[in-house]
Parts: C-alpha cells; sequence; structure tokens
C-alpha cells in the first residue's frame, strides 16, 4: 500500500512556521485594511497579486515537498486474560470450568484472527503466557492459583513496555479475589485507565450448582497447645437446594490412630448461608491438622466441598511435662534438677520416698504422705495436658500404675512422648513387660530374665548414633567416648523402625548387642527407652569435669527436642515442592541438615489407623543438595510422609492434599461482576454462545518505507515570490498608490 500527502521541508524548527504564518496574516490585514479605505477600483487585482506574493514568499521559505509512504497492514493487539484459579475445576455441564475457559480461549483466538492474539493465564500475580493444548493435555498443580487476582494481572500487564492492546478479553466465572464483590464503579473504571483499552468479558458459566460447603474457617490468635481456640465456620447453600440445619464436625487428623472428634455443632440455614462456632483445644505442638466437614442433604452435587482441612502451626507457651520417679536416686535428682532448671518447662514432679516394704508402722497412709501420690487423677484427667511424660525407675504394679498403662500407651500413639528410664524398677523389672504401653517403646522387653545387671561398663555408639544430631550436642564435648555407667537394664530388641543410638558392649540380644538408648515412632507420637540410671555421670564425676558437666544439658536437650519434633534434632526438613491438589501430581523437597549423610529413604502413609504404605522410595547416594520426590497423584485426605538418611532417625512430615480447597468454598460463579469490570471500561459482556459479538479492534497501519521529493527547488520558489512582488508593485504604481 502506497500513502503520497504533502509535508514541509525537513529540518524547518516550528518557530518558522509560526513566524510566515503569523507575518503573512498581518501583512494580508494591512491590505485589506489598505484597500477598504480606498473604496476604489482595482482592489480585487491588488488582493490577488499580494495574496500571490506573500503565498510564494511563504513556499520560499517553508519549501513544501511530496511525501510518499509504502506501508502494510497489521492487526491490532488483543490480550486474552484466562482465569487459572483452581475455582476452574469445579465442573460444569459435565466439564470442568477450567475445559471450558481453555475451549473459550481457543474460540477467540479464531474469532480475533484478523488481530494478534496473546493468551495468558492470571491466578495470583501477574498474567503468565497460556497455551491451551499444554494446559489441556498435561494439567500440574504448578499450572494452578489458590486464588484469581485479575487486579494485579491488569496493573502488571499496563506496566509492560511496548505496544499496548487495543482490547482485553477476561475469560473467567466472575469470582475474583480482586477485584472485589463490593468494588465500586470507579475501582472497577480505573483498572481500564492505564491501559486505555475497553476490557470485555466472557462468563465460562452462569448458574450456581445445587451446592452445600464450607464458604469459610476463621480463627483469631494465635493456635498455643492445651489453650482453646474458637473456629467460626461459615455454610452455604445455593442453586435452590435444601439445606435447613447442617451438622459440622471438626476432627483431628493423626498418625496411625483414629481421627479425634475435637467439637461439633449445627449451622441452622434460613437463607443461603449461616454462621456456627466450634470451640477446640489442640494438645500437641507443631504442624496439626484438623478436618471441618458437613454432612450435605441430599441432591449435593460437589462432595469435595463438604470438608476442609486445615494446618494449624500450633505452639507452646511452655512445654509440660510429666516426671514421676519411684525413689530418690542421684539420677532422678539430677533430671528433676534440670527439668526445673529450664524455665520453658512446666514441670510436674513426683518421687516416692518409701515402698511398702518399708516398716512404717502405721496403716493410713496419709499420714506418711507429704503430697498424696494423685495416680488415678494424673493418669486419667490430665494426661492429656502434658506434653511429654517421663517414667523413671517406678514400679508400675506397686504403686498402682498399671491399671493406667492402656490409657498411657492411648496417650502416646494419639501424639504425646515416653521417656522411660532405667533402673532396677524400670522395664521388665517394674512390671511392664507384656504391657499395653511396651506396644509403644522403642524395644521389646524381656519379663523372664534378670531385669537389672549392676555390672559397670561404657555404652558404645552405633551407626546412627555418631550421626543422629539428637546426640550432637554430647558427640562436640567427648567424640565417641562416655563415662562408665554402673548397671544396665535388660531390654530386648529393637522394634522394626526404631533407631539404636547406644549398645551394650558385651551383653548380646539374639545375634546383635543389646540396646541401651532407643528412639522410636508410636502412631502419633514419639518414645525413648533410656536403659541406665546414670545419666548423672554425664555431670557430677571426672568425665564430666573435662566439659564442665555440660554434655548431661546436652544429652537431655537433644531427648526432650527429638521427642517434641524439634526441627534442630531432625536430620532431615520435608516440605511440600508446591501445592497438592488431589488428582494431580505432587512432589516433596527433602533437604538434609549437615551432618546427614547416606541413602536416603521415604514412606507414604495416610493418616489415620496403621495401613501399608502407599509409597516407598529409596535414593542411593544422592547427589549434594535439595531432592524432589515425586509422589504422584493423590487422593484427597491426610498424609505422613517419613524420611531417613542414612542411619539417622526419621523425620515425619504430615501434609493434606485438597481437591479445591478454599477456592472451591464458594461454588457460585458470578456473572454481574463480569458484566459490571465491562461497562465500566467501555468493553462488552457476553457469553460462551456470544463470543461473535465481541467487536474486533481495527487494523493498525505500520510503514515500512517512507521518501520526500520538494515540490519546486528552492529558486523556483525564491524566483516566482521576487516576480509576484514585482507584479504587485506594478499593479500599485498603476492604482497612484506609490
Amino acid at each position: 500500500m502506497i500513502l503520497a500527502a504533502l509535508a514541509l521541508a525537513e529540518g524547518v524548527p516550528p518557530v518558522t512556521l509560526w513566524a510566515v504564518a503569523l507575518l503573512s496574516a498581518v501583512s494580508l490585514g494591512f491590505l485589506l485594511l489598505e484597500l477598504r479605505r480606498r473604496e476604489g477600483k482595482g482592489g480585487r487585482g491588488l488582493l490577488v497579486t499580494g495574496g500571490l506574493a506573500l503565498a510564494f514568499l511563504a513556499a520560499s521559505v517553508l519549501r513544501p515537498a511530496r511525501v510518499s509512504t509504502r506501508g502494510v497492514s497489521v492487526g491490532a493487539q488483543v490480550v486474552v486474560l484466562v482465569d487459572q484459579s483452581r475455582r476452574l475445576l469445579l465442573p460444569s455441564d459435565g466439564q470442568t470450568r477450567r475445559d471450558l475457559a481453555l475451549g473459550t480461549a481457543r474460540d477467540l483466538a479464531k474469532h480475533f484472527a484478523a488481530a494478534r492474539v496473546s493468551l495468558r493465564g492470571f491466578g495470583a500475580g501477574e498474567a503468565k503466557p497460556l497455551l491451551v493444548e499444554d494446559a489441556l493435555k498435561h494439567p500440574t498443580a504448578a499450572d494452578l492459583s489458590d486464588e484469581s487476582d485479575l487486579t494485579s494481572a491488569l496493573n502488571a500487564l499496563a506496566q509492560e513496555p511496548g505496544e499496548r492492546p487495543k482490547a482485553i478479553v477476561v475469560v473467567s466465572d466472575g469470582r475474583f479475589a480482586r477485584p472485589t464483590e463490593h468494588a465500586d464503579e470507579a475501582a472497577l473504571r480505573e483498572l481500564s485507565t492505564a491501559l486505555d483499552a475497553p476490557i470485555h468479558t466472557v462468563a465460562v458459566s452462569e448458574r450456581a450448582p445445587r451446592d452445600a460447603s464450607i464458604r469459610s474457617i476463621r480463627t483469631s490468635g494465635a493456635t498455643v497447645a492445651h489453650q482453646p481456640l474458637a473456629l467460626t465456620i461459615e455454610i452455604g447453600c445455593s442453586g435452590g437446594l435444601s439445606c435447613g440445619e447442617i451438622p459440622v464436625t471438626a476432627r483431628e487428623l493423626r498418625h496411625g490412630v483414629e481421627p479425634f472428634v475435637l467439637a461439633s455443632g449445627v449451622a441452622k440455614l434460613a437463607g443461603d448461608s449461616a454462621t456456627v462456632e466450634l470451640g477446640i483445644t489442640l494438645e500437641r505442638a507443631g504442624a496439626r491438622l484438623v478436618e471441618v466437614s458437613i454432612d450435605a442433604p441430599e441432591g449435593d452435587t460437589i462432595p469435595e466441598n463438604n470438608r476442609r482441612i486445615l494446618t494449624f502451626s500450633v505452639t507452646r507457651d511452655r512445654l509440660r511435662v510429666l516426671h514421676v520417679a519411684g525413689r530418690p536416686t542421684y539420677d532422678v535428682r539430677a533430671l528433676r534438677m534440670w527439668l526445673k532448671s529450664d524455665e520453658s518447662i512446666d514441670l510436674v514432679a513426683f518421687f516416692i520416698l518409701r515402698t511398702d516394704q518399708d516398716n512404717t508402722e502405721t496403716t493410713d497412709d496419709a499420714e506418711l504422705a507429704l503430697i498424696p501420690f494423685p495416680v488415678d487423677e494424673l493418669f486419667t484427667e490430665h494426661l492429656p495436658s502434658f506434653d511429654a511424660v517421663i517414667l523413671q525407675d517406678i514400679d508400675a504394679v506397686t504403686y498402682k500404675l498399671a491399671r493406667h498403662l492402656p490409657a498411657l500407651a492411648n496417650y502416646v500413639q494419639s501424639g504425646g512422648g515416653l521417656i522411660m528410664v532405667g533402673g532396677p524398677s524400670a522395664f521388665g523389672g517394674g512390671g511392664y513387660a507384656r504391657s499395653p504401653l511396651e506396644s509403644v517403646l522403642p524395644v521389646e522387653l524381656r519379663g523372664n530374665e534378670q531385669p537389672f545387671d549392676t555390672a559397670d561398663f561404657v555404652p558404645r555408639y552405633t551407626e546412627a548414633g555418631r550421626s543422629a544430631p539428637v546426640l550432637h550436642g554430647v558427640t562436640e564435648l567427648f567424640g565417641d567416648e562416655l563415662p562408665t555407667f554402673s548397671g544396665s537394664n535388660t531390654l530386648g530388641a529393637a522394634r522394626p523402625g526404631s533407631i539404636v543410638l547406644w549398645e551394650h558392649p558385651e551383653r548380646r540380644v539374639g545375634q546383635g548387642a543389646m540396646p541401651v538408648l532407643a528412639l522410636g515412632e508410636a502412631g502419633d507420637g514419639r518414645s525413648i527407652a533410656l536403659g541406665v540410671d546414670g545419666t548423672h555421670a554425664l555431670s557430677f564425676s571426672e568425665f564430666a569435669d573435662r566439659a564442665a558437666g555440660r554434655a548431661y544439658g546436652a544429652l537431655w536437650d537433644g531427648l526432650v527436642g527429638w521427642l517434641m519434633r524439634d526441627p534442630r534434632y531432625e536430620a532431615l526438613r520435608l516440605e511440600l515442592a508446591g501445592p497438592c491438589i488431589a488428582g494431580l501430581p505432587a512432589s516433596l523437597r527433602l533437604v538434609r541438615l549437615p551432618g546427614a549423610a547416606g541413602d536416603v529413604s521415604l514412606e507414604l502413609t495416610r493418616l489415620g489407623p496403621k495401613s501399608a504404605p502407599l509409597l516407598s522410595q529409596r535414593i542411593k547416594n544422592p547427589a549434594p543438595g535439595p531432592l524432589e520426590l515425586e509422589l504422584g497423584v493423590l487422593e484427597a485426605g491426610g498424609y505422613s510422609a517419613a524420611a531417613r538418611a542414612g542411619a539417622a532417625p526419621p523425620t515425619r512430615f504430615d501434609f493434606a492434599c485438597e481437591r479445591g480447597g478454599a477456592s472451591w468454598s464458594d461454588s457460585r460463579p458470578d456473572p454481574e461482576r463480569l458484566a459490571r469490570l465491562a461497562r465500566a471500561s467501555g468493553g462488552k459482556a457476553v457469553s460462551r454462545a456470544e463470543i461473535a459479538d465481541l467487536p474486533i479492534p481495527s487494523p493498525m497501519q505500520v510503514a515500512a518505507e517512507r521518501s520526500s521529493a520538494p515540490l519546486l527547488p528552492a529558486w523556483a520558489w525564491t524566483l516566482a515570490a521576487a516576480l509576484s512582488f514585482g507584479a504587485h508593485w506594478y499593479a500599485r504604481r498603476r492604482q497612484g498608490l506609490l
């Protein structure tokens, strides 16, 4: 295409143009004034010659030229923004809203075939390029976002350098995180101001499904162990579903045991929503998973949003420890003093000053009790409120503890921590063999053998003991050396999955050395077996003097810290590599901490009653740095991943997978918000069937070649100006004006 036009010579400054125009206008004005005063003949001839003279004079200064432009016509730029939130995985008309949105994007590309279409997906943050075919064939969790923030996407688009789009098309169901439902017309209009382009909208869904759902769960304040926490739960009902009263239940998901019911209530729906408040108390610190569920009425079409799984990061005000000892020994005194010296520990301690064999010459125990041992009250009513229980050299039968051992075992299975410290009345010597409590200890117990050997010995580190972070504080002080201990309990073999850190150098169990210090997982909790009653030798002995007695605190810091899942004493750190969405591939990121070496193994199980592992992996000699482990496609629910590096104790990580999560909490589309957005920006709101009604922007003309040629040479314009001024002078002379 070739276009021609007149233009002034290049290099003529604007001030020259204005000066020529001003002088010509003034000169012409004076000529007209003179002719009016004269009122004689010949005025028209003078006006013609004078006008020509001024025109040729201006042309000689401005030198007009003929400009020719050779160019092409290109389509205007159109940006199509496709909602990439997880909410669009909601079903609609036998498909998902995401499938409909991607199909709509493909139809829009055909409709705007004459334009230059840029497809982008938006979620939280700026919009990113979108390949429709890849998104349809290979959806991943990384493609999706928890929310759809259209405001951020438009703001980022406005700040991009280069050509501005002539139109923007938004494909969504309208339930944005931003702009909010309550945004006014001015706020909506501002979104398109920076882009200076209309925003058209296409609604992928317009009808609310028949659905009862948990729309939101709110809490206030920090989540502290043993402290009540209020959950404010909003229940919604849409699509004409008859809801009435809907039961609501909150459960804590635990490893190896049935979910624990925390609270329940009823939401009474008079309109399309109702709020119910449940008070819960989480007894264990760390990451705890709470499932909130509703019993939806018949006809509910989206059962996936009838439950939510929330992860609470539970902190401790103070660590509550119950320390119960059978007799006042040096070892009991040392442990009690250490526990009392730590201000972060809230200690409840009991130890027995006499036994049933002592001759007290009285039949009333109350006369001899400084503080009665409240065994029934502690192990029934108050047991769940303790973070850890330490049983040190106490006979379960003599002191009426045996009947509470099932409750204590259940306490550990439900997430509590247990340390059994040795002595003549511990382990098999205290009546714990073949009891319910034996099942949660990391070692087997032997009730038919001598329960306690009084011979002195020096424990020996195992390979796991040398590398375990739980003993790093001791090994940094003494390396592989340990003091001499007086006596050891008779312990059986370590249970499957347990880790032995110290072993006896001489005593044997089957084909291996007898455990002295072992760690183990039991359901949702942890337990430690320490088969000596002389760890005070790390604080009061010639050996301990080499480190000023610091090794005792280092040992118990590590044992209690590991029991409470303190990250400092874990060999690994686990985290999700991205959101876990049921039905899509998920992966874990594993980071080995300094000192963790050897093969890496991973076992994945569901939270709840003990079941077979869903996944077992082993990576031999992994390269340094983080590892990303593929978990495959998981169903909705809570999961527990246990990973181990070499012979170190395992690290557990609990997480949840949801089909939609918060994104599915409100399944209603919002086409009205799309219509308001289009109206405020000067665009058009249509349905999927009305895409053909969207206007196509006019094409742009792009210049490819430009040439300029003067109409006449400069001397010709100057000559014409001189001749015309001469003619004007002659005409004036003949009219008697000179």
